[in-house]
């Protein structure tokens, strides 16, 4: 056996000795390559004739494979035939061959593509038929690796469009001819991989998913169906943890570690690319978000999908779905027509015969149907099911938990089309708020603070609340029309506005003006000095600014807003007073005074005037942004967080089972397993206090502890000579050493800041 295995050794040692020649000097050992190809044609022929065969034959012609893949590309004219042999081979015989010479064969191909001794169309067209037909599962596994590397690799410095069309087709192609077989799950697994790694993300992929949620085959379906529901959060998690992995370098412990080991050329020259990389990931990480647009938004009809798959898996009574894959189809429609606001009546009389606390996941239709309403569904397709619901979850016979999901789907529902609700039905529900049960109670007064903002004609005058009755009394609150469209506005420019005008009145202030006076432009800079000092700025934050560029206005009188010193001072001027005199005439101090209770009700119903009178800048958008994130810090302080639970969402977030569950599990108390697994986790818990916790800290980040910290570790004796040397001192000594200490801790420590 030694010697076997030596001498196997030893034809290892010369096969890799000659490739090495070979590669150095092809032409000098033309012949013995030609030899070594000779010997590999006599084997293959001979285990053409019984490819099952597991002998030793099957070890050299591995061997051989193995070593003219790596040769084969130096002499082309003399093997222009090995790659067709071998996939010819791979192709022909793959459920019978030994499974190392397989799994040669498959890697000698990836590595002839790499060589580009053939292109990726080809070696895909011979990977992917075996893909598909293959029972053994290592092989599946196998090719399924090698796919996905080769189309991430040929995607890695540019898009290969012709690459991905010509297999986004073969794969749509694959799930239309045959919507029965199980084959179509390798393109759904493709498909999803493609776009989770944002290589794939046009619509082709999407008609792909389609396709395959729209199959006959179980698994092919709950396949695409869960793309739909699920494949763009995948995408953004994937892209988060890319970009964490980013920011392994920690440049201040290098910089640290540098000053105080010791200069050598290695580590300046690592510190040195450390730097040059994280430069890259910093201008990475600032560079513009990619436009990527959700699956749901990139399908080409998105009605007669809807429709399609409604009425094939859900409506159809001869199809036998499971309850689980039922149910995600009836998800992935409701969240289409919510989304698109599409129009499908027949779903919503589906919800009638489903809407029972008896009924498995009832939670879950709780959810689809409150996502599946929107502004253009008619109100008496939904009265029905609202008031369905409040008879059967919501009442005094019903558990807690069954009257909070209720009223919380019915809130749901009213959120994305107040005209549902009734005014009687409305009253009744609104009682719950005095219920002893906490989610209940929650539950009721997050509806009725709904309604004070969407319908509040529809309380009684006790329930309105302050605002809502005074906007009702002043006629800014009208009943909504069913179809009707509030005016479009920016989120919080309100704040900006009510931000610009305090610090309008703070500069007259601090100048000795009043505020509510007409001052003009006394005390306030000028156009010119802001716009040089945003240039500034400008130019500090970004490589790429290029300045701004002067526009002469066409006769309107626009005014330009600009970063945080701007006043909101250019209708002030007696310039443009003079122009808009021209147009309209100006009314007298008096008479503004006199109209202005008059005319406030009208404004409110108009847009905001920075909307219509300025054009908001970068800087005005960052400071509107710093006010929205202000605003939300306030409304998450723990006086709002359990009204913050309740709050309303965007129209386009999905609306899950635990979203109707949320009211019933504020107030519910932790069971006995619950209230146990919960002491076992805090028992296990290393309890520091906040210096071991703080030493920890620095031990993880490199950093040493001080020498107070070294000299309590010290040996006894160790310091025993100094402390006698120390008693022995003349009061000269320790004036000395004191004023020492002083000195240095003047200058910054012993090294002194080199900063000064």
């Amino acid at each position: 056996m030694k010697r076997k295995v030596g001498a196997m050794e030893k034809v290892e040692a010369d096969v890799a000795a000659l490739r090495w020649k070979l590669k150095r000097d092809p032409q000098s050992y033309r012949d013995d390559f030609s030899n070594q190809y000779q010997q590999y044609e006599t084997l293959r022929d001979l285990f053409l004739q019984d490819p099952g065969q597991t002998d030793s034959g099957v070890v050299a012609l591995k061997d051989l494979i193995d070593f003219l893949s790596h040769t084969v590309d130096l002499y082309p004219e003399m093997t222009s035939t090995f790659h067709t042999e071998l996939a010819d081979m791979l192709l022909q015989h793959h459920d019978v061959l030994e499974y190392d010479l397989r799994d040669k064969i498959v890697g000698s191909l990836c590595l002839l593509k790499t060589k580009g001794v053939i292109d990726s169309i080809t070696l895909l067209n011979t990977l992917f038929p075996i893909l598909i037909s293959t029972p053994s599962k290592s092989l599946r596994q196998l090719l399924f690796t090698k796919t996905l590397s080769v189309l991430r690799a040929e995607n890695a410095k540019a898009t290969n469009h012709k690459l991905n069309r010509t297999m986004q087709a073969v794969l749509f192609n694959l799930i239309e001819s045959d919507s029965v077989s199980p084959q179509g799950i390798w393109a759904v697994k493709i498909t999803r991989e493609m776009w989770k790694r944002q290589i794939w993300s046009d619509a082709r992929a999407v008609e792909v998913m389609r396709m395959a949620a729209l199959s006959e085959n179980e698994k092919v379906l709950t396949g695409g169906v869960r793309f739909f529901l699920g494949g763009d959060k995948e995408r953004e998690e994937a892209a988060e943890e890319s970009s964490d992995d980013d920011n392994d370098v920690d440049m201040a412990r290098l910089r640290h570690q540098a000053g105080i080991n010791k200069k050598t050329k290695k580590k300046a020259r690592d510190l040195k690319n450390a730097h040059v990389s994280l430069k890259k990931k910093e201008k990475k990480k600032n560079a513009p978000h990619p436009l990527n647009f959700s699956a749901l938004h990139l399908l080409h009809d998105p009605q007669g999908f809807a429709e399609t798959i409604f009425s094939k898996h859900v409506q159809n009574s001869k199809n036998k779905l499971a309850h689980e894959s039922k149910l995600l189809v009836l998800q992935l429609v409701s969240r289409l027509v919510g989304l698109h606001k599409l129009t499908v009546l027949s779903l919503y009389s589906y919800f009638l015969k489903h809407l029972t606390p008896r009924q498995a996941s009832v939670t879950s239709y709780l959810a689809c149907l409150a996502q599946a309403t929107h502004d253009y569904v008619p109100p008496d397709v939904l009265e029905p099911l609202v008031q369905k619901i409040a008879n059967e979850f919501v009442s005094e016979a019903s558990a807690s938990e069954v009257a909070a999901a209720g009223l919380n789907a019915i809130r749901e529902i009213c959120a994305r089309q107040p005209l549902a609700m009734t005014d009687t039905l409305l009253q009744d529900l609104v009682m719950y708020r005095k219920s002893k049960d906490k989610g209940t109670m929650m539950a009721a007064k997050g509806l009725l603070s709904l309604y004070r903002e969407v319908g509040a004609d529809l309380l009684k005058k006790r329930d309105r609340g302050k605002d809502a009755a005074m906007g009702i009394r002043a006629g800014t609150i009208k009943d909504r029309r069913y179809g009707e469209e509030a005016v479009g506005e920016i989120e919080g420019i309100e704040l900006l506005e009510k931000w610009k005008e305090e610090e309008r009145r703070k500069k007259l202030e601090a100048a000795g003006l009043d505020p509510d006076a007409d001052n003009g432009d006394a005390g306030l800079d000028n156009d010119e000095e802001d716009w040089k000092k945003w240039d500034v700025e400008s130019d500090g934050d970004s490589d790429d600014s290029g300045g701004w560029i002067n526009v002469e206005s066409d006769g309107e009188d626009i005014q330009i807003s600009d970063s945080e010193d701007e006043k909101d001072k250019k209708d002030k001027r007696p310039a443009k007073k003079a122009k808009l005199s021209s147009a309209t005439p100006t009314p007298a101090p008096a008479d503004n005074k006199e109209t202005s209770k008059s005319v406030e009700p009208e404004a409110a119903k108009t847009l905001s005037k920075l909307l219509t009178t300025t054009i908001l800048t970068p800087a005005d958008l960052k400071q509107l942004q710093a006010l929205r994130a202000t605003t939300a810090i306030k409304s998450s302080l723990p006086s709002h967080k359990r009204a913050q639970l309740l709050a309303a969402r965007h129209v386009d977030e999905a609306i899950t089972a635990e979203t109707i569950e949320l009211a019933a599990s504020i107030g519910k108390k932790n069971t006995k397993e619950e209230k146990v697994a919960m002491a076992k986790a805090d028992r296990e818990t290393n309890h520091q206090s906040t210096t071991a916790m703080r030493k920890e800290k620095k031990e993880s980040e490199g950093k040493s502890t001080t020498n107070k910290e070294k000299a309590r570790k010290k040996n006894f004796l160790m310091t025993l000579g100094k402390a006698k040397i120390k008693n022995k001192r003349s009061l000269g000594d320790v004036k000395r050493t004191l004023l020492g200490h002083i000195e240095r801790k003047k200058r910054g420590g012993k090294r002194g800041n080199k900063g000064n």
